[in-house]
């Protein structure tokens, strides 16, 4: 028997599968080269197509969070989950969307 695998993208097929529109290139350049202020609101938005700064899979889907700081050409952002727990998220700003408030 094959032991199962317990990589940063095990069980994330789904979730790490664009659909049919959107395969096929990377993003637009603008998306790489956003810039945030500490204190802005930011949404999780995982692009698949670049695998360098990606946060875990557990946080796609719409999580938003507070950008706390910025480490390197990444953005730390603490995101609430549940039971009132705060996590701290470290992502490339390729994977994150402004949220507007």
């Amino acid at each position: 028997m094959v032991k199962m695998s317990h990589g940063p993208r095990a069980g994330s097929r789904m979730k790490m599968t664009k659909r049919v529109s959107e395969r096929g290139g990377m993003p637009p350049v603008t998306r790489f080269m956003q810039e945030f202020e500490v204190g802005d609101y930011a949404s999780i938005d995982i692009e698949p197509s670049v695998h360098s700064g990606m946060p875990y899979h557990g946080f796609q889907g719409g999580l938003t969070g507070r950008v706390v700081a910025r480490q390197g050409d990444c953005y730390l952002v603490a995101v609430r989950v549940g039971g009132g727990v705060t996590k701290k998220v470290l992502a490339a700003p390729v994977h994150l969307k402004k949220v507007v408030q």
